[in-house]
C-alpha cells in the first residue's frame, strides 16, 4: 500500500535523486517523486500545489541558485496554512558541524540524515506513524 503522502526531493545531484527516488519507491511504493533541482524549484511547485498536503520535503543544503538554509528562510515566510501540513528532512553529505547544528536547530526540520541513508531510515520515519 503506498504513502499517503506526496514527496518533493529538493536536491541538485541527479545520482542522488535518482538515488532517492529508488528508496522511495522500493521502501514506500512512492512513486513518483516530484523533483526540484533547487531550492527556488521547490519552492516555486510549492506555491502551485498548496493543496497537494500533506507534504514530505527531502531537502539538500548546497545547492545552486537557492540552497537548503535559503529555502527554509523563504519557507518561514509561507502562511501557517501552508507550512501546517508539510514535513521536512534535510539529507546531506556535510561533515562541517555548524552547518549540521544550524540544521537541527531550524523549527522546521523534523531530521537530518547523512547521505547516503539507509532504507531502514525511511522505513522507521513514515511506516511506523
Amino acid at each position: 500500500m503506498p504513502y499517503r503522502s506526496q514527496f518533493i526531493i529538493i536536491e541538485d545531484n541527479l545520482i542522488d535523486q535518482f538515488v532517492t527516488k529508488k528508496l522511495l519507491k522500493k521502501g514506500l511504493d512512492i512513486n513518483p517523486a516530484y523533483i526540484a533541482n533547487n531550492g527556488k524549484e521547490g519552492m516555486n511547485w510549492i506555491l502551485k500545489n498548496q493543496n497537494q498536503n500533506p507534504l514530505i520535503i527531502l531537502l539538500d543544503i548546497q545547492m545552486p541558485v537557492m540552497n537548503g538554509f535559503e529555502f527554509l528562510e523563504e519557507f518561514d515566510r509561507l502562511p501557517e496554512d501552508v507550512k501546517e501540513n508539510i514535513e521536512i528532512f534535510v539529507l546531506s553529505s556535510t561533515l562541517d558541524s555548524d552547518e549540521i547544528k544550524k540544521v537541527k536547530e531550524n523549527k522546521y526540520v523534523s531530521d537530518f540524515w547523512n547521505k547516503p541513508f539507509r532504507l531502514e531510515i525511511l522505513k522507521n520515519a513514515f511506516l511506523s506513524v
